[in-house]
């Protein structure tokens, strides 16, 4: 079924969360013992109010993340991907992900919904740094503005460039597969719903049921992402 699905779509489109990552060995955000907001007050660390009045705890907290981010490296599926990239497997990902490790891997057209760590920029000015000045200790643009990560921190809207890429690109799929998200986050999750909508077939993988496992039309819970993957690769 899948496999017929997949050789078939002239527009295969994949959506990735945070269980994507986790099996790099990163630490998702929500899960119930290690999630890093069970560790962390968001607000505190993660938002436009810690950068503008507790920048201290904000930057410590974003280095050691960067620091993370950097022990670990794309899996065997972020390298599926990009190979399916390459051949018109598929054709786009939208990602929940920071990590850059698609990027990493070899995909080029991705959505990045929340912004990556790969990058910082001044909070002032807007130029744009790579993470190691920011692993160096710099901490201030050339114009004496901050420089923060390049995510999307609690409080501030998504970036509308890689929104409008994910609305077009969920719109225009035959194919649209979920591959570690928990679909529970606004407005990440109406993308899947946006696709269904203009016809596309829908398959989520994820460890656990999700809220639109009833739009699905194929549901693979309890399985590594890397091993579904590297099954789908041998058709």
């Amino acid at each position: 079924m899948i496999s017929d699905w997949i050789q078939t779509s002239t527009h295969t489109v994949v959506f990735t969360g945070a269980g994507m990552s986790t099996e790099s060995g990163l630490p998702d955000f929500r899960s119930a013992n290690q999630g890093l907001w069970q560790q962390k007050d968001p607000s505190r660390v993660a938002s436009v109010q810690a950068l503008n009045d507790n920048v201290e705890e904000f930057i410590d907290f974003y280095r050691k993340r960067v620091l993370g981010v950097k022990e670990y490296e794309p899996h065997a599926g972020h390298q599926i991907l990009a190979e399916w990239e390459k051949r018109s497997r598929i054709h786009s990902i939208i990602t929940q992900n920071v990590d850059g490790f698609h990027q990493q891997a070899g995909s080029h057209k991705v959505a990045e919904l929340h912004g990556t760590l790969q990058k910082v920029h001044c909070q002032a000015c807007g130029m744009s740094y790579s993470s190691e000045d920011f692993l160096d200790g710099s901490y201030h643009c050339s114009c004496g503005g901050i420089l923060r990560p390049s995510v999307v921190l609690f409080g501030e809207m998504l970036p509308e460039a890689p929104f409008e890429m994910a609305f077009a690109e969920a719109s225009r799929a035959e194919l649209f597969i979920v591959l570690g998200s928990s679909l529970s986050v606004t407005p990440a999750n109406q993308f899947p719903l946006i696709a269904k909508e203009h016809g596309a077939k829908l398959v989520i993988v994820n460890q656990e049921a999700t809220p639109l496992d009833g739009y699905a039309d194929l549901v693979i819970n309890n399985r590594q992402i890397g091993d579904v993957l590297d099954e789908w690769n041998r058709f």
